[in-house]
């Protein structure tokens, strides 16, 4: 490559993203290869809310000394390879979710282990692949690695924060590759509609989440999966799930829950961090490319539809605060992405 050096979008202190350089442009260097690595120009980004979370804590009461690239999700074309990179080439279109280890890639390259990438669906448009990628590894790993959930058994899975984007791709995975029931949470019309689209089953109000269930005519359900609020729906989630059925749950908290609601039933509680292989480089980190291949080819047959619902332009500190308001205003549906073309 002819240039060396790159526009980027990061910070240096945690800051409300209204405030004055909570993100802003900076000139940095092309990151350099890795033997597994891929060098790619990044053509369409998500912003989720794992973004934000670093944004406000990362540098909470101090200053980095050089600015953090945030972004997760990714779209883009292989510019250069690793070493031992066997699996793709130069022009190669890719997606991907990233490692929160390494820089992001809110930037116009971004380096990334060819590992954890697969091919993007060719039927997809930049935008509509970019928002993929961590949700549906996450949803992926929750049904089949957290809750193990057979695909042949004809249970019930409840979905908390059904019209969110690991609610949205998630509800599509169990329909397309399981025989679960799904029930998925909505509180607005315009919810209810979005997961119903999804390929929801059921729809229940989180509001008054055991009633509206057995409103539905489950006395209990087998799996649930929360990915809005694990205290302040772990009473009902206790209350509600079957004797031996497992909850899984992407949300943390602070201070703690009682387990032993879960005991006379022998039921269990599992988290899902969709960063934990590349965080701890486990044996099996590669399933991740193997689940974003799994999911592009779904696409492509017309099994999984993408969840994008908002589009913003531009590699600019203006479309990503713009990215991170949305997802801030907990109040959005499905997902936001930003083309830097």
């Amino acid at each position: 490559m002819s240039t060396t050096t790159m526009n980027a979008i990061g910070f240096t202190e945690s800051k409300p993203i209204d405030a004055p350089e909570s993100l802003y442009e900076f000139t940095t260097a092309i990151p350099e290869l890795e033997k597994f690595d891929l060098l790619v120009k990044v053509h369409a980004v998500s912003v989720n809310p794992a973004d934000a979370k670093v944004r406000v804590r990362a540098a909470a009461g101090k200053t980095l000394d050089t600015p953090r690239v945030l972004g997760f999700d990714a779209v883009g074309e292989v510019v250069a390879v690793g070493a031992n990179v066997t699996e793709f080439k130069q022009g190669d279109r890719v997606y991907y979710a990233g490692d929160i280890t390494r820089p992001g890639s809110n930037s116009e390259y971004h380096t990334v282990d060819s590992r954890i990438v697969a091919l993007a669906p060719k039927g997809l448009t930049d935008a509509e692949a970019a928002v993929l990628p961590l949700t549906a590894l996450t949803g992926w790993e929750t049904l089949f690695d957290r809750l193990r959930v057979d695909p042949t058994e004809r249970k019930t899975l409840l979905i908390i924060g059904g019209a969110g984007g690991v609610g949205s791709i998630t509800t599509q995975i169990a329909k397309q590759m399981t025989n679960l029931t799904v029930i998925a949470t909505a509180s607005r019309p315009e919810t209810e509609a979005w997961v119903k689209e999804m390929g929801a089953d059921y729809v229940a109000n989180h509001r008054n989440l055991a009633e509206s269930v057995r409103d539905l005519g489950f006395e209990t359900v087998d799996y649930i999966f929360n990915t809005a609020d694990t205290i302040g729906h772990w009473d009902a989630m206790a209350d509600l799930i079957a004797p031996q059925g497992m909850i899984a749950s992407i949300v943390e908290f602070d201070g703690g829950v009682d387990l032993s609601k879960l005991q006379g039933k022998s039921a269990g509680f599992v988290w899902e961090l969709m960063f934990t292989r590349t965080l701890f480089k486990t044996g099996d980190m590669y399933k991740q490319g193997d689940i974003l291949k799994q999911v592009a080819n779904l696409v492509d047959s017309g099994r999984l539809k993408s969840t994008l619902s908002k589009e913003l332009n531009g590699l600019t500190a203006e479309s990503l605060k713009q990215g991170h308001t949305l997802v801030e205003s907990g109040a959005m549906i499905g997902k936001v992405a930003i083309n830097f073309d």
